[in-house]
């Protein structure tokens, strides 16, 4: 089945899951292995705990198709003002990612719009996110879903050059 086909007959659900979930550890490595291949290094180090995208402080999010594969996760976190940049409203969106095979179905963008839309009913109100100069497609996404760079870079690596910081308004 290619992936045009299954777009139109595959449906996705998103579903609220735990940072600790089986499936969400599975995406997380293969993410950290796309940054480690990107960037040439060990990954995103950024220190979390799944206890910061519990509800009502966060959300972590998977996409699921028909048979239960896990093919996108995105989530987001509360931080407030912290001597890293942060301001206090913030929600920051952590772990968005497309598996290749399910690249190109508009999953990135519904994740972002529920994470979005769930940060502000939680009452925060601004999204920021932290992303890097090897990945344009995640800087074309979040700049056409609206986001603009961020006054002032935050988060762990705000002193990296290849760092990219991006925020909106919620």
């Amino acid at each position: 089945m290619t992936i045009q086909a299954r777009e139109a007959t595959t449906p996705v659900e998103l579903r609220t899951i735990t940072f600790a979930h089986p499936d969400a550890v599975r995406l997380n490595d293969r993410v950290q292995l796309e940054y480690a291949e990107r960037y040439g290094d060990e990954g995103d180090v950024t220190p979390l705990d799944p206890t910061m995208f519990e509800p009502p402080r966060g959300r972590y999010l998977i996409a699921y198709d028909e048979h239960g594969t896990a093919l996108a996760t995105g989530g987001w976190r509360s931080m407030d003002e912290d001597g890293e940049g942060y301001q206090d409203g913030d929600a920051e969106l952590k772990r968005m990612y497309v598996t290749p095979e399910a690249r190109g179905l508009g999953l990135a963008r519904r994740i972002l719009a529920e994470l979005e839309a769930d940060a502000r009913a939680a009452g925060r109100v601004r999204m920021v996110l932290e992303t890097g100069t090897k990945q344009p497609e995640a800087i074309a996404l979040y700049t056409s879903s609206g986001y603009t760079p961020a006054p002032a870079k935050f988060g762990h690596y705000r002193f990296d050059d290849l760092s990219r910081c991006y925020a909106k308004q919620l």
